[in-house]
């Protein structure tokens, strides 16, 4: 079934960049009471680095509500106190997307769905794993006041 996904996947990428489609997707920067970050291996594209859990917003869909239920859907997680904190501007996957990046707290465990979602985990801000995706490593650094925001996701 993972290999299904990531067929779907690569076709997925291959038509955005084709028709030069515009999205808009959200990501959360989901935290439990200890303070730590969660992070999540997609079982699709690198699925060797982590990255902030999200998705796609559908048509007539808030931004907040995509993230509560993407969340919901892959993880099994309800988030609390959803605050906007940024929106960027992305061009990866030969698509061109707007991100709307959250900020939130659960007081849940994370339950992969081992389809979209191979791994989460809570980290210490302090003590991220070495595999993180570029854009998660400059949405950390900017949490913790190491770089100042920029549009680019």
């Amino acid at each position: 079934m993972r290999a299904l996904v990531q067929l779907a996947y690569a076709i997925r990428r291959l038509l955005f960049g084709l028709l030069r489609l515009k999205t808009t997707g959200e990501k959360v920067m989901l935290f439990n009471r200890e303070g730590e970050l969660l992070l999540i291996r997609n079982g699709y594209g690198d699925s060797s680095l982590f990255v902030l859990p999200g998705g796609g917003v559908s048509r007539g869909e808030s931004p907040a509500a995509a993230a509560a239920r993407e969340l919901c859907e892959e993880l099994a997680i309800e988030i609390l106190d959803v605050n906007p904190v940024w929106t960027f501007e992305s061009t990866a996957e030969g698509k061109r997307d707007t991100i709307h990046l959250f900020r939130a707290v659960t007081e849940e465990q994370p339950k992969p769905d081992d389809l979209e979602v191979v791994e989460a985990k809570f980290f210490p801000l302090d003590a991220m794993p070495s595999a993180l995706s570029p854009a998660t490593r400059r949405r950390i650094a900017e949490l913790k006041k190491e770089r100042p925001i920029d549009s680019r996701w």
